[in-house]
């Protein structure tokens, strides 16, 4: 089990790591974005702080992942993130579909592993 938490949390880490690097440093052209897709990312961009946020909570997690350090605590962090890429692909971008399931069991995965360190959080008072 604990190869199986390593080789997740390391790709986990990887893939936002390398996502958020892309974005905040713009080493990559952007694509032409059509229909929905474009609507919804022209009002991310209206934001003008969102997708930077956004990102540097990616990036933040992603170090948190590969360390080792603090990784219940980046599960959680990360998880309205990848709930939000998983509806995005599921409504507007399904060609990114099997990534975004993938981000997204692989979460579950991690808090599943790490059940036993919220459960302090979530016993009432």
């Amino acid at each position: 089990m604990k190869i199986a938490v390593l080789i997740v949390r390391i790709l986990m880490g990887l893939m936002f790591a390398f996502a958020s690097i892309v974005v905040l440093f713009k080493l990559t052209p952007q694509p032409e974005l059509t229909g929905d897709v474009k609507i919804f990312m022209d009002g991310m961009k209206a934001s003008v702080y969102l997708m930077t946020a956004v990102k540097i909570i990616e990036l933040v997690c992603a170090v948190a992942f590969l360390s080792g350090r603090f990784v219940p605590l980046a599960t959680v962090v990360i998880f309205p993130i990848i709930v939000n890429i998983f509806l995005f692909h599921v409504f507007l971008g399904p060609e990114g579909l099997p990534t975004a399931i993938l981000l997204l069991l692989g979460n579950l995965f991690l808090a599943y592993n790490y059940r036993d360190k919220y459960k302090p959080m979530l016993m009432p008072r």
